[in-house]
């Protein structure tokens, strides 16, 4: 299965009914009224947040979406039938923007709540027979209302991820092969800048409760400038917004013992940049690739980080050491944030896989 995480989409509401010119004509009633009835409206759209749906590759495939035409009205006063809805599903987490005829957009919904559906463009109304418009200055009117178009909108798509713990680092820092570990995801993993190229989720399940889980987004290595479109930029840093905490790998080959935290601090004044509040996100530092230095380089960072006060975990995520205090840590920090700021998650996506599919979005811990 492709992530794409943007997509583009018109949406055209049904047009109502035309109503009925129509004169009652039966036996022994040669001049009988006006019986012309109403057409129908046509159906509306909506727009609906759904935890069976991953990406938006569908909306790149099929790109126009109307909803059902309002049927006409018909004589003996028979009213016409309202076109059929339009329901559309979307992931949950997608951002919803109007584009205009000169290409400005604004942002007209936001699906973060499963199965609430939001009226994206109404329906015309279906128009009225002949036999409305008499009176008594009017007994015969020959004429009917013609049906209103719908609406129509064009639509730009914009997902982002719905997860708990948001992997953060620079390339190359081991974000996959971490993921990979506490999770059954299969991540690309090799030793060049921008290996991971699309978010890709992992689940991890308690050993203890297994209907406790957590979800875990990989978001690409960022370089310095991601928040101008460096590397991958924007259009990655956006997916970190709907993290619960964030977990920052550094790998120990990157580290300078004068100023070890560079790394940290680099990828955290992108975060700044993009967004304030970002910064103030709770985020667990973690130090990787231990068993690429020798011993003495470690206990010399542990002593540099106590004197610095920052707490900071080290781990060799390929050999899986130091790997379950961090696993600890992350159901910890999530129990603590869930209690103080619950939110809809993307663990309610979490679903069976066949093993043999090769997907990039991959779920449960085995």
């Amino acid at each position: 299965m492709r992530f794409v995480d943007e997509a583009t989409i018109t949406v055209r509401a049904g047009k109502g009914g035309n109503g009925c010119l129509s004169f009652r004509r039966e036996k022994f009633i040669p001049r009988g009224g006006p019986d012309g009835g109403d057409g129908g409206a046509g159906g509306n759209v909506f727009l609906r947040g759904s935890t069976k749906l991953l990406s938006l590759y569908d909306f790149r495939l099929k790109r126009n979406y109307g909803a059902e035409n309002g049927r006409p009205g018909q004589g003996s006063q028979m009213f016409g039938r309202k076109g059929d809805d339009l329901i559309i599903d979307l992931p949950v987490g997608t951002l919803v923007f109007e584009v205009d005829e000169d290409g400005h957009e604004t942002m007209i919904a936001d699906l973060s709540e499963p199965d609430v559906s939001i009226l994206i463009a109404q329906g015309g109304r279906g128009g009225h027979g002949n036999e409305f418009f008499k009176s008594s200055t009017m007994r015969v009117p020959r004429f009917a209302q013609p049906g209103e178009e719908g609406e129509y909108k064009r639509l730009r798509l914009e997902l982002k991820i719905l997860a708990d713990a948001g992997l953060l680092g620079l390339p190359n820092a081991g974000k996959s092969t971490f993921i990979s570990k506490v999770s059954a995801a299969r991540p690309k993993i090799a030793n060049y800048p921008f290996t991971t190229i699309t978010p890709n989720l992992g689940v991890m399940i308690h050993e203890v409760d297994n209907d406790k889980r957590l979800v875990i987004a990989d978001i690409p290595g960022l370089i310095e400038g991601a928040h101008e479109g460096q590397g991958l930029g924007i259009r990655f840093l956006k997916h970190v917004e709907r993290t619960r905490f964030l977990v920052h790998i550094l790998s120990a080959e990157d580290i300078n013992i004068e100023n070890p935290w560079a790394g940290f601090d680099l990828i955290n004044e992108e975060l700044v940049k993009f967004d304030s509040v970002l910064g103030e996100r709770l985020q667990l530092q973690v130090i990787n690739k231990i068993d690429l230095v020798d011993e003495e380089f470690v206990e010399a960072l542990k002593k540099k980080a106590a004197e610095d006060g920052r707490k900071m975990y080290f781990m060799s995520a390929l050999h899986g050491e130091g790997v379950e205090e961090i696993v600890e840590e992350m159901w910890r920090i999530q129990e603590t944030v869930e209690r103080h700021a619950p939110i809809n998650s993307a663990r309610d996506w979490v679903e069976e896989v066949d093993d043999e599919e090769e997907v990039e979005v991959i779920w449960t811990r085995e």
